[in-house]
């Protein structure tokens, strides 16, 4: 018999030690599945969680706060949980749970709609709806990306959004794309240097992608505010940006076009809803960013720099290089040289304001 576990308040130093960060290894073996409970508890909501392997049980859970937004990045053995009338009465947080599968199998049952979720896909459910979770991992542990958004922060009706609870979604297509995308960025990340308002702010842009996700699925687009769709729209403008940075001839005429906008709106489009950014400069950072990334790995050490520079949409050695100085005070070779030569972190290593 399994061990089945209804997850409650955590003891008072349980919860100041791993109040953010959760890690079974650094616990006793006979200690992890009792703590997974509570950290659980108090990270997201009370749930009953049973497992068949309780002796060799591994789990990590990191947390942030955005805003009224939850987002947490967890890994777990095999388990099943479930959200009880009885708990949903006890604590119920009114919230729209999004999860993204990054590994493992994962089925989601909640008023008689079954998902079976693999890597990449994604899924939406009610907090205070019950509902089963299965996790089967053969070997390892399953990964997830859990995102809660206040119900009284999405504006789109139940009756819509109840067509696609417990349903599986693509996670690598349209506005999936782009949320998983978000997802998988957050939890690369513990959000140590953000501030209160930073925080508020991937809060807004989260609950934004949720709701553009969700209004596209359940035909709702019309329910979605002015701004949530303009912020959305710039979600797959920069989404689009991304996957063509190699192309030399992206330019923001170029992305007007494919966008079927003149490139006047394009520019009005990212002034107001881009943190004043320029598509020009959205552009030129993020090839940036991806040449400065290949540049400090070891594994295209013997690449030329201006092969790693064409590779991102620098035909002209000369531009890229007075372009990567601007940014990060320091010429693209000896970047590399002091990254892969042993000396570790530089102040360069951060663009120049």
């Amino acid at each position: 018999m399994g061990a089945v576990t209804e997850s409650g308040s955590a003891p008072k130093g349980l919860r100041q030690i791993l109040a953010n960060v959760f890690d079974s290894r650094h616990l006793p073996v006979e200690d992890r599945f009792a703590a997974w409970q509570h950290i659980t508890a108090d990270t997201i909501y009370p749930m009953t969680i049973s497992t068949e392997c309780e002796r060799r049980f591994e789990a990590r859970l990191n947390a942030v706060e955005l805003g009224d937004t939850h987002v947490s990045a967890q890994s777990y053995a095999s388990m099943t949980t479930r959200r009880t009338p009885r708990l949903i009465r006890q604590s119920d947080p009114e919230t729209y749970a999004v999860s993204l599968s990054r590994r493992g199998r994962q089925t989601i049952s909640q008023d008689g709609v079954q998902a079976v979720l693999g890597a990449g896909d994604l899924v939406v459910y009610s907090t205070s709806r019950p509902y089963d979770s299965v996790v089967d991992v053969r070997l390892g542990t399953a990964s997830s990306v859990l995102a809660q958004i206040p119900r009284s922060d999405l504006p789109l009706p139940w009756d819509r959004v109840r067509r696609v609870m417990a349903v599986r979604l693509s996670g690598c297509d349209g506005p999936g794309r782009l949320l998983a995308g978000f997802l998988t960025g957050l939890a690369a990340d513990t959000g140590d240097s953000y501030r209160a308002a930073d925080r508020r702010r991937l809060g807004g842009v989260l609950t934004d992608l949720v709701t553009a996700w969700l209004a596209h699925h359940v035909d709702a687009t019309d329910r979605m505010p002015v701004e949530t769709r303009q912020r959305a729209r710039v979600g797959e403008i920069q989404d689009f940006i991304r996957r063509n940075l190699g192309d030399a001839d992206l330019t923001p005429a170029a992305v007007a076009a494919a966008h079927h906008m003149s490139p006047r709106s394009l520019h009005r489009l990212f002034h107001d809803h881009a943190v004043g950014a320029t598509v020009a400069c959205y552009i030129r950072d993020q090839r940036l960013a991806r040449t400065r990334r290949d540049l400090a790995d070891a594994g295209l050490a013997t690449r030329p720099v201006h092969a790693i520079a064409a590779r991102w949409g620098f035909p002209r050695p000369a531009d890229f290089s007075r372009a990567f100085r601007a940014a990060y005070g320091i010429p693209p070779g000896e970047y590399r040289r002091r990254r892969l030569g042993g000396a570790g972190a530089d102040p360069s290593d951060r663009p120049v304001p």
